[in-house]
């Protein structure tokens, strides 16, 4: 979108700061507002069948959450957790929907991001049904190495903070299988890894294990600068 749309979407709603473990949206809830993150990184939750909760994505500055509830005023479908110190913008529906119509290339933007989303589930359903694990950790990296990555002199660093079990919920494989795929890509010096930390410093044989599919670009980070705006006067009431 332009950066004139973009500054006016900033601007609307208020500014809300999160710590570490801070829910903005619960799984269930009814409500219609959206959040535009401004800062941080948020994680996205699902609750499984046997009542634990399963990382499903990652998402940080200039993303937006909440759009679906918003669209068709059906229940939450997801926790969104942040993961860290975050600054966000909560936008009622009347102002986000009010904005999209004002504004054509906002309206594609966000058809853009909710396309996004539904490939990346539809794109976890296909390897769970058959991709060998270093190939669903592979393109797990990838992915988020090209989304969120940041290029550095060792190679691309994935910003955002996972253990091992979140990324075994998105990969969708048990713990000690995902930790000898780590294993493995650590010997080859493909990847190294600290605590919730991952480089990733061999793109292209990254690319090769995962393979093709999809119609994903070749691994390369392009980090997005993430909007921002002037700190609130004084912290802002949390919503419940």
């Amino acid at each position: 979108m332009s950066a004139k749309t973009r500054d006016q979407l900033i601007r609307l709603g208020r500014p809300v700061r999160y710590e570490g473990g801070e829910r903005l949206l619960r799984e269930g809830d009814h409500g219609s507002h959206v959040f535009l993150l401004l800062g941080g990184w948020f994680k996205v939750l699902a609750t499984t069948e046997d009542g634990r909760e399963a990382l499903l994505a990652v998402r940080s500055g200039g993303d937006i959450v909440g759009e679906l509830a918003c669209f068709d005023g059906q229940p939450r479908v997801a926790t969104v957790v942040a993961a860290g110190a975050g600054l966000a913008k909560r936008i009622t529906r009347q102002d986000f929907l009010a904005a999209l119509a004002r504004h054509e290339d906002a309206a594609q933007a966000v058809m853009g991001v909710v396309a996004g989303k539904l490939r990346w589930a539809t794109r976890r359903r296909q390897d769970f049904g058959g991709s060998a694990v270093s190939t669903r950790v592979a393109r797990v990296l990838g992915e988020l190495a090209r989304v969120y990555g940041s290029p550095c002199e060792a190679g691309i660093s994935i910003g955002v903070s996972l253990s091992q079990p979140e990324l075994a919920a998105l990969v969708g494989a048990s713990e000690p299988s995902v930790h000898r795929v780590l294993r493995s890509l650590r010997e080859d010096r493909v990847i190294e890894t600290g605590y919730r930390r991952i480089l990733v410093r061999d793109a292209s044989e990254l690319s090769r294990i995962a393979g093709a599919y999809g119609d994903g670009p070749p691994l390369m980070a392009s980090p997005r600068p993430a909007p921002a705006i002037p700190p609130p006067p004084g912290p802002s009431r949390r919503p419940s």
